[in-house]
């Protein structure tokens, strides 16, 4: 017997039972799926993992006889991160009615979230060996191979974001598909492989002022793409003040807060301090009206990246413009950040420095994001073998 939308959300059992913190969580899965740009792929993800995606569904979220609070976990705050949830999905009612719901799957009580309602397990302190109990009740349940290969894809996807917010200890989806039966020798992860032409490409189209662009908005996106290649997570990126920014031992770095608060130091390039450089200056001396406004001595505290307004720039704004500049698919921010690992591992940097760099917990995290991405192909035999075989015309 599958878990209904209803009992997921019985009010006496709080807004979502069994997960201790639920408006965090869907605040931060509503930012996830936001940076898909097709509203459909969204709501096809939100589905897979058992979250309501119709209207109907979002007013069991919100049972009307649920008396507002004022605590952070009460109505009030969990009502905010349902209407951030419901716009980023589109489950709004339409004046015009619509096309009824396609059927229920005979494994949505298996989906994610609701697997982990039924079994009492709060997602956010969900284990490896909880997925995989998770996983074998999909097989008893008849669920192909690719079903569930897809379905873990998804959870994988999800907790990559939590784990970079640091809402997550860690990803528990990142399971060795090959040892599950759902991928064979050759298979890799869905992670986008970045080559160094593509993200030459993403800094060029940054960089090329576009129609109804400002100096500003201009040096802003070259500045954002520049620092993505210096290993950041998205949290971290949006993190930085200008105080962050120093010089140590003789370089410009960052101060980088990353995940549990541990605070690493994150070296410059050239790119990346001169298109910093450029940005600040360009702020510093435009107002927000394309004004002179010359200003000396910017307050420490003062966040690095600020939106049009002075806002500081959030994750939303940077999946946004990354999309608006990816040529192909949309880009999510991690395969930049795959991109400084890939890369420096082949350039024959050392682990452990690559570990520190990116901010890494373990060794291992740093090895397994290298070998789980599909290999320059320069590094393959394969062409040695061609050769020899001399097939060619």
């Amino acid at each position: 017997m599958g878990v209904t939308s209803t009992e997921l959300t019985k009010a006496s059992e709080g807004p979502w039972p069994g997960v201790d913190r639920p408006a965090e969580l869907l605040r931060e899965i509503a930012e996830w799926l936001g940076g898909y740009g097709n509203r459909a792929t969204r709501r096809t993800y939100a589905e897979g993992l058992g979250l309501p995606v119709t209207a109907t569904d979002l007013r069991d979220w919100l049972p009307a006889s649920e008396a507002p609070t004022k605590t952070v976990s009460g109505s009030d705050y969990w009502a905010s991160a349902v209407a951030r949830y419901a716009a980023v999905v589109g489950a709004r009612p339409s004046p015009g009615g619509g096309p009824p719901p396609a059927a229920r799957g005979r494994l949505r009580h298996l989906h994610w979230f609701r697997w982990c309602a039924t079994a009492g397990v709060d997602p956010l302190t969900a284990t490896s060996t909880h997925v995989k109990v998770w996983l074998d009740a999909l097989n008893t349940a008849g669920a192909a191979p690719a079903t569930r290969d897809r379905m873990l894809a998804t959870v994988k996807a999800l907790y990559t974001h939590l784990a970079d917010t640091g809402l997550a200890a860690g990803n528990p989806a990142a399971l060795n598909r090959r040892r599950l039966g759902l991928g064979d020798a050759a298979s890799t992860t869905g992670t986008v492989v970045l080559t160094t032409a593509q993200v030459k490409a993403l800094y060029d189209a940054a960089a090329t002022p576009k129609r109804g662009a400002s100096t500003l908005d201009t040096a802003r996106a070259t500045a954002v793409v520049a620092l993505f290649t210096l290993g950041l997570r998205v949290s971290e990126l949006c993190g930085l003040d200008r105080g962050d920014l120093h010089v140590t031992r003789g370089r410009r770095a960052l101060r980088v807060l990353g995940k549990g608060g541990k605070t690493r130091v994150v070296y410059l390039h050239k790119a990346a301090e001169d298109a910093l450089l450029a940005y600040l200056r360009a702020r510093d001396t435009t107002g927000t009206a394309g004004t002179t406004v010359t200003r000396r001595g910017a307050p420490v505290d003062e966040p690095l990246l600020v939106t049009r307004t002075g806002h500081r720039y959030r994750r939303q704004a940077v999946w946004q413009l990354l999309r608006r500049l990816s040529a192909d698919a949309p880009l999510h921010p991690h395969a930049l950040r795959h991109f400084y690992v890939t890369t420096a591992v082949e350039a024959g940097a050392q682990l452990v420095h690559i570990q520190a760099d990116v901010g890494h917990s373990s060794i291992d995290t740093t090895e397994q994001v290298y070998n789980n991405a599909a290999r320059d192909p320069s590094r393959s035999a394969v062409d040695l073998v061609g050769d020899v075989l001399g097939l060619d015309g």
